[in-house]
């Protein structure tokens, strides 16, 4: 089965102008970069996308009129070989991946320029999951593919790679190895070998468009053109990338700081806008450009299913009893989002899962605010009086909306003390430790815009980490059901029938789903709202080779604007 590129009139890009050499793309880093490794990365903010390349990607031809990539799932259709030059699937959970030839890692010791090969994969993936090499410890953070789904990687030839996975059906195969997260990211095995991991910036190699010159803690980070890249534009096959002399991420945690950039038009980039933000850019800057994105999960209080009182599921429906989302919606969002619970894969995903509007009134009615109807289920559960509890908030999240579920939850009788602490900290409080009892944080399991298997996957009880601590018998069999599924109908009916085993079991408290705000420079071409393109804020661009390199600054547009 060959990729399959589906287009609609006739070079749509045209409208964009011609791409011009030159510059620099300046974005606002939201938080300070923590990880140069995909060994330990995932959820960990990164850039190492602008130098490691993946072996799948997005198609940079691709009307966005057809398919526009700001969702993070993909379906196969959609993707493009990076540095594969093609790929088939001979036989059920075979996936054969042929190379491009004549592609080199950075000329940077030890790499020292040498040729791309078979082999560089199968390193990352024995180092990724252990499955060879002398690699004996996966790493904890992986997520794209389940350690129990992924047999074995290895080179036919020096340019064919094999995998053999448990999935048979296609389109899983490629939504889990071919993922949107940080894990596809091919590091220098050169690299790991002389130094171990990759966690000192220096150590930075990879195949990509750029070379990571300088990083400054909590300050910046300057990534500058690989002059030797390998690469040219799909649209305009004549013209090497990257266009751009560099891009710098300028680390800015203050909203008003990155505003006063902005608006100086010193900033080209930013995303993770705050609504009121956004709109009143519009007003006092109104050639700036505003996109509105689908927020990639809902957010969520996620309890420890598996610790008292959580393991209660009578706990749970009155926590969630407990907050009005109608109000929420109303008077914190300002009637920007929809007041509605969520599921485990987006609205935005049609057809993938059990939107509130398809929801029996009853299940509706275990979501609706009702404090009477909480306080009795919390005295059936053995709480007449309540409970004190502790959330675990990632101080880089919205901190203003927690003290407000916090109050809600004093009206029942729910004692909920906020512990704030550091991102990179609180994964390991979280995901290796397990010690937290409830998280706050910026990702959660529910509103999924990414794969829908992969989505599913999070409830599975050997789901690597399940900090839910959800062990379900019922939740269990939907995995091994939707890697079976023949077609994509089937595949769709069981998301819906595990969407809605996890609406009813309540294993997470639902809030709300609200876009993401991005403001642009209009001089800046090529980019509109591609998800893992050029910032993520949690994680990092795990696209950022393909779309850096080829995104371009319009400085005729912008020397007219006075910049």
């Amino acid at each position: 089965m060959k990729k399959n590129v589906e287009t609609t009139g006739h070079r749509w890009w045209d409208k964009l102008g011609e791409p011009q050499y030159g510059g620099e793309i300046m974005i606002r880093a939201t938080r300070n970069l923590t990880s140069f490794d995909p060994w330990l990365s995932e959820k960990l903010t990164s850039i190492y996308g602008g130098w490691m390349e993946r072996l799948v990607s997005d198609d940079w031809t691709l009307d966005p009129a057809v398919w526009d990539y700001r969702t993070p799932w993909h379906p196969a259709k959609y993707m493009k070989g990076q540095l594969a030059e093609s790929w088939e699937f001979p036989e059920p959970g075979t996936h054969v991946i042929h190379l491009r030839k004549g592609i080199h890692w950075q000329n940077i010791p030890p790499a020292n320029g040498r040729e791309f090969v078979a082999d560089d994969v199968v390193f990352h993936y024995n180092r990724m999951y252990a499955l060879g090499g002398g690699f004996t410890r996966p790493s904890p953070f992986r997520q794209d593919i389940s350690s129990k789904d992924l047999i074995s990687v290895t080179a036919a030839d020096k340019y064919t790679v094999v995998f053999k996975l448990k999935i048979t059906n296609p389109e899983s195969i490629m939504e889990s190895v071919h993922g949107v997260g940080q894990g596809p990211c091919l590091e220098s095995p050169d690299a790991v070998k002389k130094w171990g991991d990759l966690n000192d910036w220096h150590h930075a190699i990879g195949t990509g468009p750029f070379i990571l010159k300088n990083f400054v803690e909590e300050s910046h980070a300057t990534l500058v053109k690989n002059p030797d890249y390998w690469g040219f534009d799909e649209r305009y096959p004549q013209n090497k990338v990257p266009y751009v002399d560099g891009i710098q991420y300028l680390i800015m945690p203050d909203d008003a700081e990155a505003m006063a950039a902005m608006r100086a038009g010193k900033i080209d980039l930013m995303t993770g806008v705050k609504a009121e933000h956004a709109l009143a850019v519009q007003k006092t800057n109104p050639e700036i450009v505003l996109l509105m994105n689908p927020r990639p999960q809902a957010l969520t209080l996620q309890p420890a299913n598996n610790k008292p009182p959580f393991s209660d599921i009578r706990v749970r429906k009155a926590m969630q009893l407990a907050i009005d989302l109608k109000a929420i919606a109303r008077d914190y969002y300002h009637g920007t989002v929809d007041p509605y619970p969520s599921v485990v894969t987006s609205r935005d995903m049609k057809g993938w899962g059990f939107p509130y509007e398809i929801w029996p009134q009853a299940l509706k009615d275990e979501y609706a605010y009702n404090p009477e109807q909480a306080k009795k289920l919390l005295a059936d559960a053995g709480y007449p009086h309540g409970f004190k509890t502790n959330i675990v908030a990632d101080i880089e999240w919205d901190m203003k909306l927690l003290p407000i579920i916090q109050a809600y939850f004093a009206v029942v009788g729910i004692d909920m003390e906020i512990k704030p602490m550091e991102h990179t900290p609180m994964l390991k409080f979280v995901e290796i430790d397990m010690q937290h009892e409830l998280v706050w944080r910026e990702y959660g399991p529910l509103g999924h815009n990414y794969s829908p298997l992969g989505a599913i996957n999070r409830f599975h009880s050997d789901h690597e980490p399940n900090w839910l601590g959800v062990h379900d018998p019922v939740m269990d069999a939907f995995y091994p059901k939707a890697l079976a599924a023949t077609t994509e109908d089937e595949l769709k009916q069981v998301c819906k029938d595990a969407n809605e085993r996890v609406a009813r079991q309540h294993y997470v408290i639902s809030l709300l789903q609200p876009v993401t705000y991005v403001l642009m420079q209009p001089w800046l071409k090529g980019y509109h709202g591609q998800i893992h393109g050029l910032w993520m804020g949690m994680g990092g661009p795990s696209r950022l080779s393909l779309y850096g390199a080829r995104c371009w600054i319009d400085g005729t547009l912008k020397k007219s604007l006075g910049h």
